[in-house]
């Protein structure tokens, strides 16, 4: 299979620890998921018998009628949540043969994996603070490889108030950093959202900053270990963004541990990795 980045995109991923590849994606793949959720929250506001009139598809507003659904209840938007990554467009781009090409390019690889449980369509809802993730990166949370990748893609196109993902530059090549289980800012951040790094201030501040605006059918492809933060949103509508997790079976910490899981596997870090948890 040839290789799906250029050699000046795989130049900047290996430096900077992420690239945006514009167009990686075809409207083709793109839309269907669009439709999908449209079609989901179309069939809870109905369920629900809200007197929400959801606009007709079109890209633009894919999720028209969803800020009136979780005005009515939070909880109607968890169930959008759930539902939406089992959209069958979605599973197949999950498991797109151009991820492949790129694992195989990327870590030189003829083992690339999917990380199972590790992929789904995140919504950043306004100026919601308690599933908003900090500064992070990828690995402890997912575990299975130290090679792993995040496909990461917007459902509808970034601007500066809806948040844009905010990258570390070239924080990857300080390797795995060390972590407390608890977010002492935000104590009902739980599991996955309540990791924070050791230092965290003194760490973040060492690097360059990052924030790329892109547009649905953009790729930001994402080492596992880069420092990385979902953006504030302050605008009047939804975040909407696929996250999409590969990961080397053929590299060393992964196949010594198992290639296991952590949050998602119904564990936590501690039990894969003691030495990375701070108390």
């Amino acid at each position: 299979m040839s290789a799906a980045l250029t050699a000046e995109q795989l130049e900047t991923f290996q430096r900077d620890g992420f690239v945006v590849a514009r167009g990686f994606y075809e409207a083709a793949e793109i839309e269907p998921i669009q439709r999908g959720v449209h079609a989901i929250i179309g069939l809870v506001i109905a369920e629900e018998g809200l007197a929400v009139e959801q606009p007709p598809f079109a890209p633009e507003n894919f999720d028209g009628g969803f800020q009136e659904l979780i005005a009515h209840d939070r909880a109607l938007g968890g169930r959008v949540y759930d539902a939406v990554k089992q959209i069958p467009a979605f599973i197949r781009m999950v498991a797109s043969a151009k991820h492949e090409a790129v694992v195989r390019q990327v870590r030189a690889t003829d083992q690339p994996a999917i990380a199972a449980g590790g992929s789904g369509i995140r919504i950043d809802n306004p100026q919601e603070e308690k599933f908003r993730a900090g500064w992070h990166q990828d690995y402890p949370a997912q575990i299975r490889s130290l090679d792993g990748l995040v496909f990461w893609s917007p459902l509808l196109a970034m601007t500066p108030q809806l948040g844009p993902v905010e990258f570390c530059v070239g924080s990857h090549k300080e390797g795995l950093a060390p972590v407390r289980e608890t977010d002492a800012v935000n104590s009902d951040k739980t599991a996955a959202y309540g990791l924070t790094l050791l230092d965290e201030e003194a760490r973040v501040a060492n690097y360059e900053k990052a924030a790329p605006m892109t547009n649905p059918g953009d790729l930001v492809l994402v080492d596992f270990l880069t420092v990385h933060r979902s953006g504030e949103n302050i605008s009047t509508r939804s975040r909407w963004s696929l996250q999409m997790r590969w990961f080397n079976f053929s590299e060393p910490t992964g196949k010594k541990l198992g290639w296991p899981g952590a949050y998602a596997a119904g564990q936590d870090l501690r039990a894969v990795h003691p030495e990375m948890v701070v108390d």
